[in-house]
């Protein structure tokens, strides 16, 4: 792993959930200083209270200063303008963002920083903080959340990977359209944290007590419940087998009203992350419906590799990154693939948190992945870019 760098993170805010970029950071910061710099926004705010409250938790966030908040890591909360189609709005935050983390970075002593960003709208900011390097690691085709202005990200997004000397992608979808605009492109797929979830497979582990008493087998998901997710897919599985039960735990941010109306469909809300190996122990099929578009075509779900740790059998819908492990996922796309495939599965007795089942992520831990970058950071710090062609053929066998 590198070591001894100081580096200045863009990533989401630092309470959220455990996504791959605090998996990195945090695994990055046991050798390296980190400036983490919370989300600096990727949509549009709507007039909703959901927005007016992350807009007053991030004004808060801001007055209290950069902060230490783990060994070795530091957080910055800045204050942007979130319009990022809006010329104004893009002049005020290179200004004001480039000023803060400058001044910030000067207190903290990082010198020749290496910059990491996971944010397209990180474009105007990034070259103000004489970066010895520049890394866009890119996660998501951004420009197709919902509320996004596609435009203005993508034009954010062509800046970003015109200013890096190294793109990372997490998908061979995305190496595909992000490795044309850069020559020194390469992918790394996702990790998991093995240990975590593995302990699902453990006698001691307790099902949390909220967990619903539920008689029959138990259908699983865990993740943001938005509209990538094919909950009218759920819907329809949970009609049409009644003495299935569906835990859903995540937190809700779409109309899940046709799915309150199955009564053996349970919503949990968000639980701790520490939590999800209880939860998952009480699974007996773990399920990852999604919808098919843009978004998630160009997606490498990190709860697949989590469902896998915790030595659940899955059945995904097929999109490409799942197909890649489709030995160790079962595919479907309809309600009656879902439900034949899940069938199958409690029929021959292949369901429930199993060690043996776990052990095959082994070498897809998180620790592997940064090692992976630490090893093409290091290379384009000497200068030896890695060759396009290479890393293409490495994305479609992997």
């Amino acid at each position: 792993m590198i070591q001894g760098h100081n580096i200045i993170a863009f990533c989401n805010d630092w309470d959220g959930d455990p996504l791959s970029k605090k998996q990195i950071v945090q695994r990055l910061a046991r050798h390296n200083r980190i400036l983490w710099v919370n989300s600096t926004g990727n949509r549009n705010p709507q007039l909703s209270a959901h927005d007016l409250r992350r807009a007053w938790k991030k004004l808060r966030e801001f007055v209290r200063g950069c902060r230490g908040v783990a060994e070795n890591i530091w957080l910055f909360c800045p204050l942007v303008i979130p319009f990022h189609a809006s010329a104004f709005a893009r002049r005020f935050n290179r200004w004001a963002l480039g000023w803060s983390l400058r001044r910030a970075g000067k207190r903290l002593g990082f010198e020749d920083p290496l910059v990491l960003t996971f944010v397209p709208t990180s474009a105007d900011v990034v070259g103000q903080l004489e970066a010895r390097i520049i890394v866009y690691y890119c996660v998501d085709e951004y420009s197709q959340f919902s509320g996004a202005n596609a435009d203005a990200i993508l034009q954010h997004e062509l800046r970003l990977i015109g200013s890096s000397d190294l793109v990372v992608v997490s998908a061979t979808r995305l190496l595909q359209t992000k490795s044309p605009h850069h020559a020194n492109t390469c992918l790394i797929t996702h990790g998991v944290d093995v240990e975590h979830f593995r302990k699902a497979c453990l006698p001691d582990t307790p099902v949390p007590e909220d967990c619903p008493a539920m008689q029959g087998p138990v259908i699983g998901f865990f993740g943001l419940i938005e509209n990538w997710v094919d909950l009218n897919l759920i819907r329809r599985i949970a009609m049409d087998r009644p003495n299935w039960n569906f835990l859903l735990i995540g937190e809700i941010r779409t109309d899940v009203d046709g799915l309150r109306h199955c009564p053996n469909v349970h919503l949990l809300g968000r639980k701790p992350y520490q939590s999800l190996p209880g939860y998952c122990k009480r699974f007996d099929v773990a399920i990852l419906p999604f919808v098919e578009n843009d978004l998630t075509l160009a997606a490498n779900p990190l709860k697949l590799r989590e469902y896998l740790a915790a030595g659940l059998p899955v059945v995904a819908t097929p999109l490409p990154e799942v197909r890649k492990l489709e030995g160790l996922v079962h595919l479907a796309r309809t309600p009656a693939e879902y439900i034949r495939q899940i069938d199958t599965l409690l029929g021959t007795g292949k369901h429930g948190p199993h060690m043996g089942w776990s052990l095959r992520m082994d070498n897809e831990s998180w620790d592997y992945k940064v090692e992976e970058l630490s090893r093409h950071i290091q290379r384009t710090l000497s200068g030896k870019p890695v060759a396009p062609a290479a890393s293409l053929q490495k994305g479609q066998a992997a």
